[in-house]
Formats: C-alpha cells, structure tokens, sequence
C-alpha cells in the first residue's frame, strides 16, 4: 500500500507532462504515485522547476522500498527517521534508498528532478534468487540511507529517463526490464557489501563533509589536491579518502571532477566565455583536457552541449 505525502506538492506549473501510454506516472506529490502505481516495479517522476525552497514529507510506504535517484544536480536537506543524511549540494546520479515503514521529509532549495522506484518484497526476493542461487531467509532490508553513487545505476536511471521523455513508446516492458535491473543491482551492492563495512570505518561526519565540499566549491578554479581537501576536513588524506567516499559514493577527484564540469555547464549557458576561459576557470589544465572530461561525464563536447543548450532555452 503506497501512502499518501504529508506536505507540499510541487505546483502545477512544476510538472512536466509524461508522454502517453508512458509506464512511468508524473507525480502531483512527493514520493506518491497516486492511484496508478503500476509494472512490475513502480515508477513515477517528481520534478520542481521552480527554485523556491518547498518542504516534502512522507510517512513510509507499507511494504515497499523506495528507491530515489536523482537525475539533476539540486540542494537539500534530507531527513531519514529524524537522522539527517544530506544536507547540501547533491550531485546527478546518486541513489537513495529507504525501507518499508520509515518516514523521510526533504527540503528542495533549487530544481529538482527524480525517479521513484517502489520495490516490493517479492521483487527483492526474487533478485535475490536470481543473483545467489538460493532464496534468502527473512525479509531483505535495504536499511542503509546514505546516499548511493554507481556509475551503472546512473546510466540505468538516464536509460528510464530518456525512455519517458523521448520515447513514451517504449513501454512497459522496458521500463519493467530497467527497473529490475536497477533492484537487482542494490541487492547485490547489499550483499557483497556487508562484510566490509563490519569493520570500524565510518562514512564522514556531516560537518567534516561540509567542509570539505565547501572547500571544492571555493577552488575549483585552482590546482587542488587530495591534501589539501582532507587538509579542510582537519583528517589526513588515508582517513579522508575512504570517509568521503563512504559519505557520497564517490572518490573525491572524481567529485572534484564533477563539481568542476557543473560549474562549466554554468558558465557556457549563461556567459559569452570563450570554451578555453571555461576550461580554464573551471581548473583544468588545457582546453583539451576539459573536453575529454566533459564527455566523460556529460556524453557530449561542451560545444555541442553548449549549442543544444542555447536551443533548447529559446525554444522554452
């Protein structure tokens, strides 16, 4: 049984229309997919346009995790059972997942979008089977709230992405696929995990966190090091590097990376900067070297995403 939210719908004018017969439900509210939760594995989209603050919360569903990935860079606080996890910038691509019966509440400072998927027991359980060989014994609870970074997540998340925006036709069964794919992928993740982290590492503390992001942010146009960020978090860069990445799922020049390659699509959407001033503003070492590290993680040149862009804004 999917609950209702408690708080703060996006307007209207927030929600961007799925193309019909798409298997994926545009949601009037915060983690609902209203009446016509359907498939195998649920899917619905949540997207703010607007960048006003709006505060969201939810009580849990009954029997289903809910399996949030964020397909934009956006600023929040999130709540996970009176526990704050995020509270911050965070990143396109990442995962969140949150079990049956535990109430969340979000505040959305900037725009917003994201896909909601409802993983029911039996679906955990038969990936489960399919992975292992055996069934699992109890309930599988997925009971970690910190957030997810998995390339192959990412790329299956864009896949569902795409397929509502450009190709309502797809249907069903492709998003069924997908959605099993992306299920199948945090049971193994789980599983394969568990053992490592029974060790006495911990995930950077909030505030450390802060620090540390804060710190990129203010240099991203300068050569900055390992050092020098684990420097800012007052931790040496061995107890640092495996903190970060436990936080965010993601190593820290690779978050460096990515903050470096939000801020150029910043600045060649709003500014008549030369691609070179971009590249080196944004603290790469040549204009050569930002191209190959904006396809990397854009899968575009910055020109190309710089002219579909500009058409894209005229055409709104």
């Amino acid at each position: 049984m999917f609950h209702a939210p408690l708080a703060c719908p996006p307007a209207p004018e927030d929600l961007a229309p799925a193309p019909s017969r798409c298997p994926i439900d545009q949601e009037s509210a915060w983690r609902s997919p209203g009446g016509a939760a359907h498939g195998v594995v649920p899917v619905s989209r949540w997207t703010r346009r607007a960048g006003a603050p709006c505060a969201v919360a939810h009580p849990g569903n009954d029997a289903h995790h809910c399996i949030a990935m964020s397909l934009k860079c956006t600023s929040l606080t999130f709540t996970h059972a009176s526990r704050v996890v995020v509270s911050g910038r965070v990143t396109a691509g990442v995962v969140q997942v949150t079990a049956p019966r535990v109430a969340v509440r979000a505040t959305f400072d900037a725009p917003s979008d994201v896909l909601h998927l409802y993983a029911s027991q039996a679906v955990l359980a038969e990936c489960y089977q399919d992975l292992f060989g055996h069934a699992h014994a109890g309930d599988i609870v997925l009971g970690d709230p910190r957030l997810v970074q998995d390339g192959a997540l990412e790329r299956l998340g864009q896949a569902l992405a795409v397929a509502q925006t450009r190709d309502g036709g797809a249907g069903r069964i492709f998003t069924d696929s997908v959605s099993l794919a992306i299920v199948s992928r945090l049971v193994a993740r789980h599983f394969q995990q568990a053992a490592p982290r029974g060790r006495n590492m911990t995930a950077l503390p909030t505030w450390r966190l802060r620090r540390a992001t804060d710190y990129i942010d203010a240099h991203l146009s300068e050569a900055i090091g390992l050092a020098d960020i684990a420097d800012s978090a007052g931790l040496t860069r061995m107890h640092f590097a495996a903190q970060f990445r436990l936080a965010t799922g993601l190593r820290p020049h690779e978050y460096l990376l990515r903050r470096r390659i939000e801020r150029a699509q910043v600045l060649l959407g709003a500014s008549g900067q030369t691609m070179l001033d971009v590249a080196l503003g944004c603290g790469f070492r040549s204009q050569s070297h930002f191209t190959t590290v904006f396809k990397r993680f854009v899968g575009e040149t910055p020109y190309n995403w710089k002219v579909k862009s500009g058409l894209e804004r005229k055409a709104a």
